[in-house]
């Protein structure tokens, strides 16, 4: 078995679709010391038959019941595989949208968390204001606001729901920081060690967690 120090490091990357993480991802890859894999909702989507889609990226709201025993597996499985990763000394960064608004509580963030409790992880929480959001989804997909000029209910669901509980070990905003000085807040933390009590209360607090 390796030992906790030759363990690979894990960040975890939570926030909603179009807040930034992919991008980050790609810039701890390029700018953070040692290899560093690349795990997340675009790599599972990519693996997932089409008639299972979105799989793990299932929005908040329950309008897939079908679904989410098939997310439940994923998303462990996921997990089992960052671990595996961790334990033969390489790097992980994991690009995620955790929620709990399905039709049935999954609690799935504890329990992934639970999965690698004997490895360091840093919990990171991707914020980004809504204005800026929008103007990313316009650019990226064409798809702005409803016709009422509202902003979508699924996109205000993602917003409220991928941040609770709320514990983190580091809060970035993309609509203040650039990729750039969102990856060096990160080695920051990571070349510190200021991290891992995220975890640690997600999964000391599990049975309440898989209440909000």
């Amino acid at each position: 078995m390796t030992s906790e120090h030759e363990l690979g490091k894990i960040v975890i990357l939570n926030g909603p679709p179009r807040s930034g993480k992919s991008t980050m991802a790609t810039k701890i890859q390029e700018q953070l010391g040692g290899i560093w894999m690349n795990f997340g909702v675009d790599q599972m989507m990519n693996m997932t038959p089409k008639q299972y889609q979105p799989g793990i990226g299932l929005r908040p709201g329950g309008e897939r019941p079908d679904l989410e025993p098939i997310v439940e597996k994923m998303y462990l499985s996921l997990y089992h595989s960052i671990a595996s990763f961790s334990r033969t000394g390489l790097n992980v960064v994991v690009d995620v949208g955790h929620h709990n608004f399905y039709r049935k509580p999954l609690n799935l963030l504890p329990r992934c968390m639970k999965i690698l409790e004997n490895h360091p992880v840093a919990f990171v929480g991707v914020f980004c204001q809504m204005d800026e959001l929008m103007n990313r989804r316009i650019k990226t997909w064409g798809k702005g606001y409803d016709e009422n000029g509202e902003v979508p209910e699924p996109v205000e669901r993602w917003q409220k729901f991928v941040h609770e509980p709320g514990i983190y070990d580091l809060e970035i905003n993309t609509s203040i920081l650039n990729p750039d000085e969102s990856v060096a807040k990160i080695q920051n933390m990571l070349s510190r060690q200021t991290f891992g009590v995220a975890k640690q209360e997600i999964i000391n607090g599990g049975s309440k967690l898989g209440q909000y």
